[in-house]
């Protein structure tokens, strides 16, 4: 081996494989933003309406599994594992994970491979599709139709 390849092979065994994007890998529990179909923060995890969203995306995504970070408490880390159970899902609790503040991630449904998502936060996912209905174009009245109505 040259110098330069015994030092990587070193550096290697030392400090594990480099790893590609370091600050989105912690940010997104260990994987990558394009491979998530959802996310919750730790504020949303605690709203029933989104458990109610997440468990829609779960069958949505039967290939899915969700990320749950070690640092959530643990009654909410219970309610998750029991939901994915229920659900036949693969869960794993990502202990490296941190929490900064309620915005932090909570909890991610996530593939092996990209999806590119667009949008993954489920509360702006969900907003975005009720605001779609609401502005569905109505129907318009022929002028008879409106004369005799």
């Amino acid at each position: 081996m040259a110098k330069d390849e015994l030092q990587q092979h070193l550096d290697k065994g030392r400090f594990g494989a480099a790893r590609i994007n370091p600050d989105e890998q912690r940010k997104y529990l260990g994987t990558f933003r394009e491979r998530c179909f959802v996310s919750m923060t730790m504020r949303e995890m605690r709203n029933r309406q989104d458990r109610e969203h997440l468990l829609t995306e779960i069958q949505k995504y039967p290939e899915g599994k969700l990320l749950i970070n070690g640092s959530v408490d643990e009654q909410a880390q219970r309610d998750f594992i029991a939901l994915a159970s229920k659900n036949s899902v693969d869960f794993t609790i990502v202990n490296d994970a941190t929490i900064d503040s309620e915005d932090s991630i909570g909890l991610l449904l996530v593939t092996d491979h990209a999806v590119n998502e667009e949008i993954i936060d489920i509360e702006e996912k969900y907003s975005q599709e009720k605001n779609a209905d609401q502005e569905a174009p109505k129907e318009k009245k022929s002028f008879f139709g409106r004369l005799f109505d």
